[in-house]
């Protein structure tokens, strides 16, 4: 029996199914370049980069047929190759419950492991795909083809894994057997009839499904519109592959160790991440590993002396044991929150040292500097990434031992506790490692892992992204595709240093299949680089409570994300989109501003409005010492909404401040008729915006400077003195405004436990809007996508201009001069 005969039936199926594994990512975007240009060419010279043309986009669209239409023919000759290779496997079952098997059950079990379900997989993808090519339309959908094909590569994973075994299997078997190499010869004559390829190439030249997958989706993006609703589901499919090519590339000899465990079983990791769990009130940082039956949480070791990493088990839970709820019915221990002031220091540090770190790159400095500046940064982001997340997901062992882990984003605390509980429908036979097996699963982990690095921005690749710095205003128009009446809302969470966090919420739409919120919202970027929503069904019940929680139980129906592309948002209008989720669909509209044009504070080109009119302008028009608009809103305010939740963060409809906006500008008589009918929030939203648009901040362009300075001083004594001294410098109609907003906001400081609205919250909201100076008066670079000094410059004048108004907050009173005192107390028209 030759070697190459046996391969015929066996080491076929195996090398054929076997990914490249010296192919790497980069290696596969040369590919895909050198495909563009070779194939452009043939088809009259398109250039691979589009431009931004209707005719470019049609083309672009009319090649995504042809891309599907390629894989599809692929995908129908390698159905055929695994059908071929698949013939014998039932014979042999087969005859191995005879008296005289070829082979036994574990030996067939382990030589064509994981080709059935290698075939399931690519048969259920062509199936799904060829009506969708077959009906084709511009704006047919398949981008969740390729999502579901990519998160079933668990299977390639444990092909792979057996990969040795079935080789070392096979090989003993053709051996032994003079039946089985007979068969392999006849399955060699069956295969090369299905293939025009002989089996021989085969082996030299193996098809490799997930390499094909990973250029088609390269392909696939190249000519899907950023708005189209399959570029967010692509984007993702393609991380998924690429970071499982990443994983197999990695892989050294000797190979991977193989994750087989007792019965022929093969146990795969799903899922890792890091994370913060809580011990005893401490904060651990975490890897959390999810394999196929089992939840491991791991502890990085520290690397000594260039040893290669490696993992300590803290401890593990079988998915059949595993809750969510606690079994001893106890109360959930309370989570111990740190002060946003601790936190918001924590970054204006971080924000400090990449300043640094960026001088001394420009001032060619000695690598030693820099090393050291690096070294400290990584310790501030690790402080940060352990102090900030709140968020408990609480799981528990069958025999009552609890563990909770703290995370800063729902979308991320959802995806873990779906995919448990969808694996949990598999598991069913509790179980116990061996120390023995407990150790060779945490080493194996080294070599398992997806996500190789601690999430921190220090870690990201040279040429990676920084990330969007500015503003992004999201519209949440509406939601369809609800079979049944809800009560609904949506939060928007966005990614800054390193982390998650919701950043926005809607007001509840009340029980229809077709919610309309259209409701804007102002999300600060800081190296943004994707917004993700989640969609809720409101719970009124507030006698009940999450057990595993201790939240509301507001159960989320659906969420999705899309990236914040640069090129997609910068210097546009309105960009509208929708975000595809299981079962619903959100419509958005976005709109970025970058840092420059942020800044800008225009004048009004209605002399006789309020709103881009200097306050002294207004004040005197009035014959008054505060706006009519301020007093107005802040009256209103003060009678139906200083209990609120989240009153002045939670934005307002943005219609209605509109509507509200056009009323004061053009005085109109009954707007106090009109705010009694309006949401508060959308109240709070006009005065802001009232503020926001001042030609010149309330605190001055003149003396903004002086207030930064003032507020960085370390003597409590120098620092009182010199920022009152300034604030009574304002001119009188500044003054007096900012001193009847300050009282205001103190009051609403006071119910705190009901709007929780504390005073930081308070200066994190109009600091900016207050202080922030005219944009002739900002040193901020006008590039948006400039690396780190730029964003972190940004950060820096933002918390500090939040420290200025939290300064004043937290004074109990304000000594004024006499005459002025005089002028605010006794004033009737104020």
């Amino acid at each position: 029996m030759s070697h190459n005969k046996l391969h015929r039936l066996t080491l076929c199926a195996i090398i054929l199914c076997t990914p490249h594994i010296q192919l790497s990512v980069k290696s596969i975007s040369r590919a895909v370049n050198f495909k563009y240009r070779f194939n452009h060419k043939d088809q009259g010279g398109l250039h691979p980069i589009c431009n931004k043309t209707e005719l470019d986009l049609e083309k672009g669209l009319e090649m995504r047929k042809w891309v599907l239409s390629g894989i599809l023919a692929s995908e129908e000759t390698y159905l055929s190759h695994l059908e071929a290779l698949l013939l014998p496997m039932k014979p042999l079952k087969a005859a191995a419950t005879t008296s005289q098997p070829v082979l036994t059950i574990p030996q067939i079990e382990t030589i064509f492991f994981k080709v059935p379900e290698l075939y399931e997989v690519h048969k259920e993808f062509y199936d799904g795909l060829l009506p969708r090519v077959q009906q084709w339309s511009h704006h047919q959908r398949v981008g969740d083809l390729f999502q579901k094909q990519a998160g079933q590569l668990g299977v390639y994973r444990a092909f792979v894994d057996n990969y040795e075994v079935a080789v070392e299997t096979a090989e003993k078997c053709c051996q032994a057997n003079t039946q089985f190499a007979e068969i392999s010869e006849v399955m060699g004559t069956a295969h090369a009839a299905v293939s025009p390829s002989s089996p021989t190439a085969l082996l030299y030249k193996p098809v490799d499904r997930v390499t094909r997958s990973t250029l088609v989706l390269h392909d696939l993006l190249k000519h899907t519109p950023s708005s189209h609703p399959d570029h967010p589901l692509l984007q993702d499919a393609l991380r998924i592959s690429q970071n499982f090519l990443s994983s197999i590339n990695e892989e050294t000899t000797p190979r991977r160790q193989s994750m087989t465990v007792k019965k022929g079983e093969n146990r795969q990791l799903l899922k890792d991440s890091f994370m913060v769990e809580l011990v005893e009130g401490t904060r651990k940082l975490r890897h959390v590993f999810l394999f196929t039956d089992l939840l491991l949480c791991a502890k990085l070791k520290k690397q000594i002396g260039g040893k290669s990493q490696q993992y300590d088990s803290k401890w593990y839970i079988p998915l059949s044991d595993l809750t969510f709820q606690n079994t001893d019915e106890s109360e959930p221990l309370p989570i111990p929150q740190v002060p946003d002031e601790e936190l918001d220091a924590m970054k204006v540090k971080i924000s400090h040292i990449k300043n640094e770190i960026q001088r001394e790159k420009r001032a060619n400095k000695g690598s030693k500097v820099i090393d050291r500046l690096r070294k400290k940064l990584s310790e501030q982001e690790s402080l940060l990434l352990l102090t900030s997340p709140s968020m408990a997901l609480r799981v528990h062992s069958r025999n009552g031992k609890g563990y909770m882990f703290l995370m800063s984003s729902d979308y991320e605390r959802a995806e873990w506790k779906e995919m448990i509980q969808e694996q949990q429908k598999k598991c069913f036979k509790s179980f116990s490692l061996t120390s023995m097996e407990l150790q060779m699963l945490t080493n194996s982990c080294v070599k398992l892992q997806t996500v190789h690095h601690i999430p921190l921005t220090i870690n990201k690749e040279e040429d990676e992204s920084p990330g969007l710095h500015g503003f992004l205003n999201v519209i949440v128009h509406s939601a369809s595709g609800l079979k049944q009446s809800l009560n609904l809302y949506c939060t928007l969470e966005v990614d800054s240093f390193g982390y998650f966090a919701s950043k926005a919420k809607t007001r509840v739409y009340r029980y229809t299949t077709e919610p309309k919120w259209n409701e804007e919202f102002e999300i600060d970027l800081e190296g943004s680089q994707t917004l993700r929503l989640l969609c809720y069904e409101k719970s009124y019940n507030k006698t009940k409570q999450n057990k595993e929680d201790g939240d509301s139980t507001d159960r989320i129906i659906g969420k999705g994300q899309i990236p914040l592309d640069p090129q997609t948002l910068l210097g546009k209008d309105w960009q509208r989109t929708v975000i595809p989720m299981t079962g619903v669909s959100v419509k958005l509209s976005m709109k970025f501003t970058s840092r420059e044009f942020s800044l800008k504070r225009m004048p009004s080109r209605k002399p006789m409005g309020v709103f881009g009119i200097k306050i002294s302008t207004v004040t005197k028009r009035e014959h008054s010492k505060v706006p009519y608009i301020v007093r107005q809103c802040l009256e209103e305010i003060e009678r139906r909404g200083m209990e609120e939740v989240g009153i002045y963060r939670v934005s307002g409809v943005a219609t209605d401040i509109q509507v509200l906006k056009a009323a004061f500008d053009t005085n109109n008589k009954d707007v106090s008729v009109m705010m009694s009918e309006m949401d508060v929030n959308a109240i709070a939203g006009t005065l802001k915006l009232y503020f926001r648009e001042l030609p010149e901040p309330l605190f001055t362009d003149d003396l903004y400077p002086n207030f930064a300075g003032g507020i960085a001083l370390s003597d409590s004594v120098a620092k009182e003195s010199c920022m009152l001294n300034l604030l009574l410098s304002l001119p009188e109609p500044n003054l007096v405004t900012f001193l009847f907003l300050l009282d205001h906001l103190k009051r609403v400081a006071d119910k705190e436990s009901i709007n929780k609205m504390s005073l930081h919250n308070l200066a994190t909201v109009f600091g900016p809007t207050l202080l922030r100076p005219a944009e002739k008066d900002s040193k901020i670079p006008t590039n948006p996508t400039q690396p780190i000094s730029m964003g972190d410059s940004w950060s820096l004048e933002v918390m500090s201009q939040v420290q200025v108004l939290l300064y004043f907050l937290q004074l109990e009173t304000i000594p004024t001069p006499d005459s002025k005192r005089q002028s605010i107390l006794f004033s009737t028209e104020v």
